[in-house]
């Protein structure tokens, strides 16, 4: 029986990358989610930056790092040499886009080489949003618990966990340009209907009319 256990390794350069993405991103959404500009140096100033940082770390970070190490996980599990690199250009314009106001976070991808079917390529690109979806999840039971006893911090990290996850897994499954979805949708119609669409719904109705997160 071929033994296909995954045997990920990380370089210094790939750890490096990782965490200076991670950081970068929990910068951004700090500065984002407190209004951009002005308004979030003033918020931070006199709230401090801790807790905002801490809860983008945890939720926007976290999503972002799993994405990527997904696509990383699956790759290497077909035999792929695969490895994450930050792109720095791309988080200069996250924390900048957020001190105006808005949020463009492209922080990087995983990078593999070796040959693939169209099916372990789709595998591959699904991987990130799926768990992106799975995460969700996790936040869930953190959001209601934080409701239910009363804590507006667990209620905070639970529902912007939520609400930043369904965004990247619809987000990255559109059929456009590098975005995970255009290559699902190459592999297989049926696999993304079955996942776009409900994440496309689900985010819909959990992100815009009943505003959780934000």
């Amino acid at each position: 029986m071929e033994d296909r256990r995954v045997n990920l390794t990380f370089s210094a350069r790939e750890l490096q990358d990782l965490a200076i993405a991670w950081v970068a991103l929990g910068v951004a959404f700090a500065i984002f989610f407190a209004g951009g500009g002005s308004r979030a140096l003033s918020m931070l100033a006199d709230q401090g930056l801790i807790q905002p940082l801490v809860v983008s770390l945890v939720t926007a970070g976290l999503g972002f790092l799993l994405h990527e190490l997904a696509h990383k996980v699956v790759a290497v599990r077909f035999d792929q040499i695969a490895e994450f690199r930050a792109d720095y250009g791309m988080l200069f314009i996250a924390v900048v886009s957020a001190m105006v106001g808005f949020l463009f976070a492209a922080p990087g991808a995983v990078h593999h080489r070796g040959r693939l079917t169209a099916r372990e390529h789709g595998l591959i690109a699904l991987a990130g949003p799926v768990t992106n979806g799975l995460l969700a999840l996790v936040f869930a039971p953190i959001y209601l618990a934080g409701l239910f006893v009363g804590s507006p911090l667990l209620s905070l990290i639970g529902g912007r966990g939520v609400a930043i996850n369904l965004f990247l897994a619809a987000f990255n499954l559109v059929p456009f340009g590098p975005l995970d979805g255009k290559t699902v949708l190459g592999w297989s119609k049926a696999a993304f209907v079955l996942t776009f669409v409900p994440a496309a719904a689900v985010t819909v109705v959990v992100v815009f009319v009943l505003g959780i997160g934000f």
